[in-house]
């Protein structure tokens, strides 16, 4: 009778415990969506892309730097971290922030977040060249279709709304690209004696600290209004919902297993579309829709095998 009212107790955590993680995963994936229309606001407002990526690195930096004190935790700044931390802040911060910032004026909110459905495969990409992973005709076949739905957004006249937009894409796709770069490098070169919210800290710092040369040097600083504009309110929401995302993101690896938190992607990317149409009335073209559909095909067929569930 003990046996069965602890297998009744265990089943009961379990439940909870998909509940949680699946609820996690909606809504961490979901405002994270938000940050392609709020990055669109932010660049129509005036600021500029390079001060943005300055504001919006150093409010994430400080956020994180408070949860280190919280967690009595000592971020390291031997060469070695320092030099991880730059090339993880120019590739994964730095860099795409600044271009998305770029594209972000020019394409639609939600063709930005399909862009972002192309991160899994570029970076399978690198993991097969660099010889991380074995080739699998199944993941081969999702890069693919990588290929085909970006060639379904660029290569059809009127799959945009101008066919003048095609480059600001295929530079919305440079910023996926470091992002791949970014995820091949921590897999090969990740310190072990850090965890993912140190070195994210560490990353925005780096970030923050180039970004605002790069700002000095086209004088594109970016100074907040006060009393607080649209602009600014933009920064610092979005700035906000990336930690918080990106905290959740970690939860969910340590808690529900890698495999389980990727599916996120899949939660952000049509987020984005429907904060974009909600937002902005953004109307997609039937190439546009076709594309979505080819990337999550081939997000799926590329994400990674494993047993783990959020079961566990």
């Amino acid at each position: 009778m003990v046996h069965v009212v602890d297998g009744d107790a265990s089943s009961e955590i379990r439940r909870r415990r998909q509940w949680i993680y699946w609820s996690v995963l909606l809504f961490a994936g979901s405002i994270w969506g938000v940050t392609f229309a709020l990055a669109r606001i932010a660049v129509e407002g005036g600021a500029h892309p390079v001060g943005l990526s300055v504001a919006h690195s150093f409010i994430g930096v400080l956020c994180l730097a408070v949860v280190l004190i919280l967690r009595r935790t000592r971020l390291p700044l031997s060469g070695r971290h320092v030099f991880f931390y730059a090339v993880c802040g120019l590739t994964g911060t730095a860099l795409p922030g600044t271009l998305y910032f770029y594209a972000a004026e020019h394409v639609p909110s939600g063709v930005l977040a399909i862009t972002i459905a192309t991160v899994p495969m570029l970076t399978l990409a690198l993991a097969f060249i660099f010889r991380i992973e074995r080739p699998v005709f199944s993941r081969v076949f999702g890069l693919i279709l990588g290929i085909v739905g970006v060639g379904l957004i660029v290569l059809p006249e009127s799959s945009l709304p101008d066919p003048a937009l095609v480059p600001w894409v295929l530079l919305a796709v440079a910023c996926a690209c470091c992002y791949a770069i970014e995820n091949t490098y921590i897999a090969m070169n990740m310190p072990d004696d850090v965890d993912a919210i140190t070195v994210l800290c560490g990353m925005m710092g780096m970030a923050t600290v180039m970004s605002a040369g790069l700002a000095y040097a086209m004088d594109a600083v970016y100074l907040p209004a006060f009393p607080p504009t649209i602009v600014e309110w933009s920064v610092l929401a979005m700035s906000l919902i990336n930690v918080t995302a990106y905290a959740m993101f970690v939860f969910l690896i340590a808690g529900a297993g890698p495999v389980f938190a990727s599916q996120m992607a899949y939660v952000v990317t049509l987020s984005g579309v429907a904060w974009g149409m909600m937002l902005f009335d953004e109307q997609h073209s039937g190439w546009i829709w076709g594309a979505l559909v080819v990337l999550m095909i081939g997000m799926t067929l590329v994400k990674p095998r494993d047993d783990q569930s959020p079961d566990q």
